[in-house]
């Protein structure tokens, strides 16, 4: 069984290739008679698409959304909203005769389906999230009321935004990558969203985040943090009207939502195609030196922000309507 698809009321599902002819998402429980056309989209994706400065991939992909399905009139019907993006720069040959890439998915993919697609990673690239950020934008009709807003707070390990461009020239120079730290906050959520066990809030943002390529770890509230801090310190103390003195939480307990801001912190590993020689073996199980050319991003997670605030759109929109279903 293969999962391509996330979520339980509002589901979607994601499919294509890096260097295949278009990417894509169907969307899938969406409410009808929303507001939707392809500018209300394309305002998202326009923000993680490459080719937008230097220190992003210089691959130069245009990201303009199709709307297939689900919406006649400039309104959702209730049925399922296709999109399609078309992949128009897409170099092959710089994949041509390479080895397992250490870092990347190449080497699994290999041995769990005994068949890839080494163009760009396939399925794995990060090319896919564009699809995510697609179907993230329907959710945010869902949930008007909530304001996601996600920023980078570090890169290469530095938290100071003043030597994030000395730094990524020295990795891009050195052949090298870096990887990013970034935060998500989400205002507006109400108390009561979120289901206790098996459907907690926090558990399914996590999950929605740590699938998103190159990420490697989530923290929700103050995360490991929290496990320093004494039971008296960690507590968020409750104030008339249903109020907090403060969210070491991070907008969550129980797996329910407390009406304040959820904050989460999302790690994003350094882009493993990189030009320095790691060494690799090749399909044929010999050592080699795998060096990767062509057009990548230094810190992939510079553009991981947009796709980060989708999945947790997403997260949002299916628990606000889980909600729904069961409390009215």
């Amino acid at each position: 069984m293969s999962w391509n698809s996330f979520g339980r009321v509002l589901r979607f599902t994601t499919w294509g290739e890096s260097h295949g002819p278009a990417i894509g998402a169907v969307v899938d429980g969406c409410p009808p008679g929303l507001a939707l056309d392809e500018a209300a989209i394309q305002r998202w994706l326009d923000l993680r698409r490459p080719g937008t400065s230097k220190n992003v991939s210089p691959r130069q992909e245009p990201d303009q959304v199709r709307i297939l399905s689900g919406v006649y009139e400039g309104r959702t019907t209730g049925t399922p909203i296709s999109l399609l993006i078309e992949n128009v720069d897409a170099r092959s040959r710089d994949y041509a005769g390479l080895p397992f890439r250490p870092g990347h998915a190449d080497y699994a993919y290999q041995q769990k389906y005994g068949i890839r697609d080494p163009r760009g990673g396939g399925r794995s690239s990060a090319r896919e999230t564009a699809a995510r950020v697609a179907a993230g934008a329907v959710a945010r009709l869902i949930i008007p009321d909530v304001t996601i807003a996600a920023r980078v707070v570090e890169i290469g390990g530095d938290p100071d935004p003043s030597r994030w461009d000395s730094l990524l020239d020295e990795a891009r120079e050195a052949g090298d990558s870096l990887g990013a730290v970034i935060e998500c906050t989400a205002s507006g959520v109400p108390a009561g969203w979120g289901t206790p066990v098996y459907a907690k809030l926090d558990a399914d943002l996590a999950a929605a985040a740590m699938s998103i390529n190159a990420v490697k770890a989530v923290e929700i509230g103050d995360g490991f943090a929290a496990a320093r801090l004494r039971g008296s310190q960690n507590a968020d103390p409750l104030r008339a009207g249903g109020t907090f003195a403060s969210n070491h939480a991070g907008g969550i307990t129980g797996g329910i939502s407390t009406g304040q801001d959820i904050v989460l912190r999302v790690a994003f590993k350094p882009t493993s195609s990189i030009r320095t020689p790691v060494p690799s073996i090749d399909e044929q199980g010999r050592e080699v030196d795998a060096v990767t050319h062509g057009r990548h991003d230094p810190c992939v997670g510079i553009r991981g922000a947009p796709v980060v605030e989708a999945m947790v759109a997403l997260v949002l929109a299916d628990h606000k309507l889980l909600h729904r279903a069961q409390c009215g």
